[in-house]
């Protein structure tokens, strides 16, 4: 019995209607949440298990300033992705410029906050916390870093009080950070890069109440409360070896880089619903434009569900994956982070984890 069951296609069998799944490519159109259409077949069910949770909700990510929740708008006829899910991002990281001199811009998490304007929403919240697990942010120090430094001294974070509780300020590049010195006039203050896994354990181990970013933003300004964060790290790759890959340049060993990760056992996560009540759950999948089917896989639970589709981050372990492509020659490869940066895997790029498929646990019917 295979591993994975497709989803069905819900929308209209008319054939007038255009399905989205027939031609998509990520960055261009949507992924069908449903995952691609194959009338010819039922679906196969899933192992019979309980489909775990994660502890990371839509509602876990509200911050300082979101607003209220609300329900998503009912489908439009014809357009697979409901109106509140994220459409898949770019393929590649932009070119991120160094507005302080040594120092390039989290181009990334800064692009996500500039989609929020007045409070932040859930779901913009979700973008801005898996953006902020790509590569560091800029801190604001109290003085010469670089002397501090040299000096053996603690390095004086700036910080924002929040009632009894210290918030550490954190910016997705130097134009924001030079907007907090404007808007203070404090300009004893350096900058300093941080990878953002080593600022998540220093605020985590500290007595801090969370982050802000980009806090003397009118617009694109989020707080990420300790209690998140603690949620973020958890789920991460201690060394976000796949994150990493993907919001560099891409090379011809990227696809090299990543299937490493992967056979180094790098966390991974599927996407998993019913495709009806009491049915079976089914896994989500994505169609090329010349119809190759590519299962999803996620390098965060946030990856999945800043997508707004309802599906749910199911763990998947490398002996997992590499048996259900294995069993399954109908899948072209994988798919990994659709929201962006995103990479597809081919069979052939994936031999290496394939050739782990008989270490794989047996299906449970």
């Amino acid at each position: 019995m295979a591993l994975f069951s497709r989803r069905k296609n819900s929308d209209s069998d008319d054939a007038s209607v255009s399905r989205p799944d027939s031609a998509i490519e990520p960055g261009e159109q949507p992924v069908d949440p449903s995952g691609p259409s194959d009338a010819a077949s039922a679906p196969t069910p899933a192992p019979a298990e309980t489909t775990p949770t994660v502890g990371i909700s839509m509602s876990s990510f509200r911050g300082v300033g979101a607003g209220p929740e609300t329900p998503a708008a009912e489908s439009t006829p014809g357009v697979s992705a409901r109106p509140s899910a994220r459409q898949p991002g770019a393929m590649e990281a932009p070119e991120a410029p160094e507005t302080v001199p040594g120092l390039r811009d989290n181009v990334l998490l800064g692009n996500a906050l500039a989609e929020i304007s007045g409070p932040a929403e859930p779901a913009q919240l979700l973008n801005v916390a898996r953006q902020l697990l790509q590569g560091h942010v800029f801190l604001r120090v109290k003085g010469d870093a670089r002397a501090l430094l040299a000096e053996g001294k603690d390095l004086p974070l700036a910080v924002a009080n929040n009632g009894d509780e210290q918030l550490v300020l954190a910016y997705s590049g130097g134009m924001a950070l030079r907007a907090s010195v404007e808007a203070d006039g404090d300009r004893d203050t350096s900058a300093m890069g941080q990878p953002i896994m080593a600022l998540l354990r220093h605020v985590l181990s500290g007595p801090y109440g969370g982050v802000v970013l980009n806090p003397a933003a009118a617009d694109g300004r989020a707080v990420l409360p300790k209690a998140l964060l603690e949620r973020m790290l958890a789920e991460a790759d201690p060394e976000l070896r796949i994150k990493t890959a993907l919001c560099e340049t891409r090379t011809d060993e990227t696809a090299g880089v990543v299937v490493d990760a992967i056979v180094a056992d790098a966390p991974m996560w599927i996407a998993v619903a019913r495709t009806e009540e009491g049915g079976p759950v089914g896994v989500a999948e994505s169609r090329s434009a010349a119809g190759e089917r590519f299962l999803e896989v996620f390098t965060h639970p946030l990856e999945l569900l800043a997508l707004g589709r309802g599906d749910q981050p199911l763990p998947i372990a490398k002996a997992q994956l590499a048996k259900a492509l294995a069993v399954d020659a109908g899948l072209t490869g994988i798919l990994i982070d659709p929201a962006g940066p995103w990479i597809r895997l081919t069979r052939d790029e994936l031999a290496p984890v394939i050739a782990l498929a008989d270490d794989a646990p047996a299906p449970t019917a």
